[in-house]
Protein backbone atom coordinates (compact mmCIF):
# COMPACT_ATOMS: atom_id res chain seq x y z
CA UNK A 1 0.00 0.00 0.00
CA UNK A 2 1.40 3.23 -1.00
CA UNK A 3 1.99 5.46 1.91
CA UNK A 4 0.29 9.38 1.67
CA UNK A 5 2.42 12.25 3.26
CA UNK A 6 1.19 15.53 4.11
CA UNK A 7 2.68 18.20 2.36
CA UNK A 8 0.94 21.23 1.36
CA UNK A 9 1.36 24.09 -1.09
CA UNK A 10 2.56 26.76 0.62
CA UNK A 11 1.28 29.49 -2.00
CA UNK A 12 -2.61 27.85 -1.54
CA UNK A 13 -2.32 27.80 2.36
CA UNK A 14 -1.77 31.71 2.43
CA UNK A 15 -4.36 32.27 -0.11
CA UNK A 16 -6.33 35.52 1.07
CA UNK A 17 -9.97 34.50 1.77
CA UNK A 18 -12.77 34.62 -0.29
CA UNK A 19 -15.53 37.94 -0.80
CA UNK A 20 -18.04 35.73 0.61
CA UNK A 21 -16.14 34.48 3.61
CA UNK A 22 -14.96 38.15 4.23
CA UNK A 23 -18.25 39.41 3.86
CA UNK A 24 -19.32 36.66 6.80
CA UNK A 25 -16.41 37.82 9.09
CA UNK A 26 -17.22 40.99 8.94
CA UNK A 27 -20.76 40.28 9.93
CA UNK A 28 -19.33 38.44 13.09
CA UNK A 29 -17.15 40.68 14.01
CA UNK A 30 -19.66 42.93 16.22
CA UNK A 31 -20.87 39.88 18.14
CA UNK A 32 -17.35 38.55 18.76
CA UNK A 33 -16.69 42.91 19.91
CA UNK A 34 -20.13 42.16 22.26
CA UNK A 35 -18.75 38.73 23.45
CA UNK A 36 -15.16 40.23 24.46
CA UNK A 37 -15.26 41.88 27.90
CA UNK A 38 -13.34 44.52 27.00
CA UNK A 39 -15.40 45.93 24.15
CA UNK A 40 -18.48 45.38 27.06
CA UNK A 41 -16.74 47.27 29.40
CA UNK A 42 -16.74 49.93 26.78
CA UNK A 43 -20.00 50.14 25.88
CA UNK A 44 -21.33 50.31 29.01
CA UNK A 45 -19.08 52.86 30.27
CA UNK A 46 -20.15 55.22 27.50
CA UNK A 47 -24.09 54.75 27.62
CA UNK A 48 -23.68 55.46 31.87
CA UNK A 49 -22.10 58.61 30.78
CA UNK A 50 -24.50 59.44 28.07
CA UNK A 51 -27.48 59.03 30.32
CA UNK A 52 -25.74 60.28 33.39
CA UNK A 53 -25.62 63.58 31.36
CA UNK A 54 -29.02 63.60 30.66
CA UNK A 55 -30.38 63.08 33.62
CA UNK A 56 -28.56 65.85 35.41
CA UNK A 57 -31.08 68.11 34.06
CA UNK A 58 -33.32 66.81 35.81
CA UNK A 59 -36.09 67.01 33.54
CA UNK A 60 -37.77 64.34 31.49
CA UNK A 61 -38.21 65.03 27.63
CA UNK A 62 -41.01 64.60 26.19
CA UNK A 63 -40.33 60.97 24.40
CA UNK A 64 -39.15 59.95 27.72
CA UNK A 65 -42.08 61.35 29.83
CA UNK A 66 -44.29 59.48 26.65
CA UNK A 67 -42.37 55.88 27.51
CA UNK A 68 -42.98 55.80 31.49
CA UNK A 69 -46.77 56.78 31.43
CA UNK A 70 -46.84 53.90 28.82
CA UNK A 71 -45.42 51.50 31.50
CA UNK A 72 -46.60 53.05 34.33
CA UNK A 73 -50.13 53.30 33.17
CA UNK A 74 -50.41 49.72 32.84
CA UNK A 75 -53.36 47.82 35.02
CA UNK A 76 -53.06 47.71 38.53
CA UNK A 77 -53.63 43.60 38.57
CA UNK A 78 -50.06 42.78 37.11
CA UNK A 79 -48.49 44.04 40.59
CA UNK A 80 -48.54 40.37 42.20
CA UNK A 81 -46.23 38.90 39.19
CA UNK A 82 -44.06 41.86 38.23
CA UNK A 83 -43.01 42.42 42.47
CA UNK A 84 -41.82 38.75 41.89
CA UNK A 85 -39.95 39.50 39.04
CA UNK A 86 -38.80 42.64 40.24
CA UNK A 87 -36.84 40.97 43.21
CA UNK A 88 -34.32 39.66 40.84
CA UNK A 89 -32.52 42.88 40.71
CA UNK A 90 -32.13 43.28 44.71
CA UNK A 91 -29.09 43.08 46.53
CA UNK A 92 -29.95 39.29 47.69
CA UNK A 93 -30.30 38.32 44.31
CA UNK A 94 -26.32 38.53 44.27
CA UNK A 95 -25.40 36.10 46.50
CA UNK A 96 -28.62 33.78 45.47
CA UNK A 97 -27.70 33.05 42.20
CA UNK A 98 -23.84 32.85 43.84
CA UNK A 99 -25.30 30.42 45.77
CA UNK A 100 -26.96 28.46 42.89
CA UNK A 101 -23.84 28.42 41.21
CA UNK A 102 -22.08 26.86 43.79
CA UNK A 103 -24.51 24.12 43.62
CA UNK A 104 -23.83 23.49 40.51
CA UNK A 105 -19.96 23.30 41.03
CA UNK A 106 -19.15 26.37 39.59
CA UNK A 107 -17.47 28.02 41.64
CA UNK A 108 -15.83 30.72 38.92
CA UNK A 109 -19.49 31.74 38.10
CA UNK A 110 -20.31 31.87 42.13
CA UNK A 111 -17.94 34.59 42.09
CA UNK A 112 -18.58 36.33 39.28
CA UNK A 113 -21.98 36.98 40.21
CA UNK A 114 -21.60 37.70 44.09
CA UNK A 115 -18.57 40.42 43.23
CA UNK A 116 -20.47 41.51 40.06
CA UNK A 117 -23.91 41.90 41.47
CA UNK A 118 -22.98 43.63 44.38
CA UNK A 119 -20.33 45.91 42.81
CA UNK A 120 -23.39 46.89 40.92
CA UNK A 121 -25.70 47.57 43.80
CA UNK A 122 -22.75 49.73 45.95
CA UNK A 123 -21.60 51.47 42.59
CA UNK A 124 -25.34 52.46 42.17
CA UNK A 125 -25.72 54.38 45.13
CA UNK A 126 -22.57 56.42 44.44
CA UNK A 127 -23.67 57.58 41.01
CA UNK A 128 -26.91 58.15 42.90
CA UNK A 129 -25.55 61.00 45.39
CA UNK A 130 -23.34 62.23 41.87
CA UNK A 131 -26.11 62.48 39.18
CA UNK A 132 -29.19 63.58 42.34
CA UNK A 133 -32.21 62.78 40.06
CA UNK A 134 -35.47 63.34 42.21
CA UNK A 135 -37.75 60.19 41.46
CA UNK A 136 -40.11 59.97 38.85
CA UNK A 137 -43.17 61.29 41.28
CA UNK A 138 -41.29 64.82 41.63
CA UNK A 139 -40.83 64.95 37.88
CA UNK A 140 -44.14 63.47 35.85
CA UNK A 141 -47.03 64.78 37.38
CA UNK A 142 -49.73 61.81 37.77
CA UNK A 143 -46.91 58.83 38.60
CA UNK A 144 -48.89 55.70 39.60
CA UNK A 145 -46.65 54.46 42.89
CA UNK A 146 -47.31 50.92 43.70
CA UNK A 147 -46.22 49.00 46.92
CA UNK A 148 -43.72 51.09 49.32
CA UNK A 149 -42.99 54.55 48.55
CA UNK A 150 -39.09 54.36 47.01
CA UNK A 151 -36.48 56.30 49.24
CA UNK A 152 -33.97 58.46 47.65
CA UNK A 153 -32.86 59.59 44.58
CA UNK A 154 -34.04 58.11 40.87
CA UNK A 155 -30.50 57.90 38.72
CA UNK A 156 -29.89 55.13 38.13
CA UNK A 157 -31.77 51.51 38.91
CA UNK A 158 -29.74 49.70 41.02
CA UNK A 159 -32.39 46.82 40.23
CA UNK A 160 -31.74 47.02 36.60
CA UNK A 161 -28.51 47.06 37.16
CA UNK A 162 -28.12 43.99 39.51
CA UNK A 163 -29.83 42.22 36.69
CA UNK A 164 -27.88 42.87 34.14
CA UNK A 165 -25.06 42.03 35.96
CA UNK A 166 -26.26 38.65 37.23
CA UNK A 167 -27.78 37.85 33.35
CA UNK A 168 -24.78 38.68 31.73
CA UNK A 169 -22.38 36.78 33.60
CA UNK A 170 -24.63 33.88 33.25
CA UNK A 171 -25.76 33.70 29.99
CA UNK A 172 -22.67 31.81 28.61
CA UNK A 173 -23.44 28.93 30.54
CA UNK A 174 -27.09 28.56 30.01
CA UNK A 175 -28.95 26.10 28.08
CA UNK A 176 -30.79 27.72 25.09
CA UNK A 177 -34.00 27.55 27.12
CA UNK A 178 -32.32 29.00 30.12
CA UNK A 179 -30.56 31.53 27.80
CA UNK A 180 -33.95 32.74 26.50
CA UNK A 181 -35.53 32.39 30.21
CA UNK A 182 -32.72 35.36 31.40
CA UNK A 183 -33.51 37.31 27.85
CA UNK A 184 -36.75 38.21 28.94
CA UNK A 185 -36.57 38.10 32.21
CA UNK A 186 -33.64 40.88 32.68
CA UNK A 187 -35.63 43.61 30.65
CA UNK A 188 -39.00 42.94 32.84
CA UNK A 189 -37.08 43.99 36.18
CA UNK A 190 -35.93 47.11 34.80
CA UNK A 191 -39.58 47.52 32.99
CA UNK A 192 -40.93 46.71 36.64
CA UNK A 193 -38.91 49.67 38.29
CA UNK A 194 -41.26 51.79 35.50
CA UNK A 195 -44.45 50.08 36.23
CA UNK A 196 -44.64 50.38 40.64
CA UNK A 197 -43.46 54.69 39.77
CA UNK A 198 -39.65 54.61 41.41
CA UNK A 199 -38.12 55.01 37.83
CA UNK A 200 -37.62 56.82 34.61
CA UNK A 201 -36.75 55.08 31.54
CA UNK A 202 -33.18 56.75 31.30
CA UNK A 203 -32.89 55.92 34.87
CA UNK A 204 -33.49 52.19 34.00
CA UNK A 205 -30.58 52.71 31.20
CA UNK A 206 -27.83 54.27 33.15
CA UNK A 207 -28.94 51.29 35.61
CA UNK A 208 -28.66 48.04 32.76
CA UNK A 209 -25.21 50.31 31.09
CA UNK A 210 -23.58 50.07 34.76
CA UNK A 211 -24.13 46.50 35.21
CA UNK A 212 -22.90 45.41 31.99
CA UNK A 213 -19.59 47.37 32.59
CA UNK A 214 -19.46 46.35 36.24
CA UNK A 215 -19.86 42.08 35.16
CA UNK A 216 -17.21 43.27 32.07
CA UNK A 217 -14.75 44.70 34.63
CA UNK A 218 -15.04 41.70 37.05
CA UNK A 219 -14.61 39.14 33.84
CA UNK A 220 -11.22 41.73 33.11
CA UNK A 221 -9.87 40.95 36.65
CA UNK A 222 -9.96 37.32 36.85
CA UNK A 223 -8.75 36.98 33.03
CA UNK A 224 -7.06 40.23 31.77
CA UNK A 225 -6.73 39.35 28.22
CA UNK A 226 -10.37 38.92 27.75
CA UNK A 227 -10.53 35.57 25.72
CA UNK A 228 -10.81 32.84 28.06
CA UNK A 229 -12.77 30.31 27.44
CA UNK A 230 -13.03 30.84 23.72
CA UNK A 231 -12.03 27.94 21.32
CA UNK A 232 -9.16 27.97 19.80
CA UNK A 233 -10.64 28.34 16.05
CA UNK A 234 -7.34 27.40 14.09
CA UNK A 235 -8.22 23.40 15.32
CA UNK A 236 -11.29 22.88 13.55
CA UNK A 237 -10.06 25.08 10.67
CA UNK A 238 -10.43 23.45 6.93
CA UNK A 239 -7.45 22.66 5.30
CA UNK A 240 -6.19 24.66 2.73
CA UNK A 241 -3.63 21.71 1.47
CA UNK A 242 -4.50 21.20 -2.57
CA UNK A 243 -4.14 17.76 -3.48
CA UNK A 244 -1.55 16.65 -5.37
CA UNK A 245 0.23 13.34 -6.38
CA UNK A 246 3.76 12.07 -4.59
CA UNK A 247 6.65 10.50 -7.00
CA UNK A 248 5.36 7.07 -5.87
CA UNK A 249 1.76 7.69 -7.40
CA UNK A 250 -0.13 8.50 -3.99
CA UNK A 251 -2.36 11.19 -3.51
CA UNK A 252 -1.26 14.03 -0.80
CA UNK A 253 -3.00 16.12 1.25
Amino acid sequence: MTRLTGTCDPKLSTMPASPQRARKTRKRSPMRWLADPRGRLGLGTAAVLVTALSARRNRVGQCEAQAFRAVNGLPDSLYGPVWVIMQLGTLGAAPAAAGAALLAHDRALAGRLLAGGTGTWALSKLVKQMVRRPRPAALVSGTHTRGRDASGLGYLSGHAGVAVALGTAAFPRLSPSGRAVVAAVVPIVGLSRIYVGAHLPLDVAGGAALGLAVDAAVALVRHPSGHKNQPDVRRFAPSRCAPARTPTGGLAC
